[in-house]
């Protein structure tokens, strides 16, 4: 499970570095989904997209991982509102070419990837919690890859 859990880590810090470094390369992809009560909509999508580069490293390392993960954590819960606008926005669907029943599985997918964060902050964990992480690390995966196809 260790060597498992490792991988789901490395996996997922280059995912989170690899959408942080979007963040920066194309900001008017996400800046559509900033719900318009949100002030200096760039402002937050390139600190959400540094926050992402920043955790995305952390978590690679055994000494920041914990810190990372946390903060992993509450950069989901904090760009959730942002999902949450893409469901009920059709402006925003049809620009990123997205139906309205994708952005509601995507909705959900927010909680793979807080658990996943749970799992990679902890050092030791119960062995439900370990197959738990594994069970919904693959499926996690291929559903986020298979958005950038």
């Amino acid at each position: 499970m260790k060597k498992l859990k490792l991988i789901s880590i490395y996996t997922l810090s280059l995912f989170y570095i690899n959408i942080g470094i979007s963040h920066f390369i194309s900001p008017d992809f996400f800046k559509v989904i900033l719900p318009p009560y949100i002030p200096f909509s760039m402002f937050f999508v390139y600190l959400s997209g540094f926050f992402e580069i920043l955790f995305g490293l952390m978590i690679i390392f055994k000494k920041s991982r914990y810190y990372g993960a946390t903060g992993l954590c509450l950069l989901l819960i904090f760009v959730f509102p942002a999902n949450i606008y893409l469901y009920q926005s059709y402006e925003a669907q049809e620009i990123l070419n997205i139906s309205k029943d994708g952005s509601f599985i995507r909705l959900f997918f927010q909680i793979p990837l807080l658990i996943l964060a749970y799992w990679h902050s902890k050092k030791e964990t119960s062995k439900k919690i370990d197959l738990i992480g594994t069970l919904i690390f693959v499926p996690t995966i291929i559903y986020f890859l298979s958005l950038s196809l």
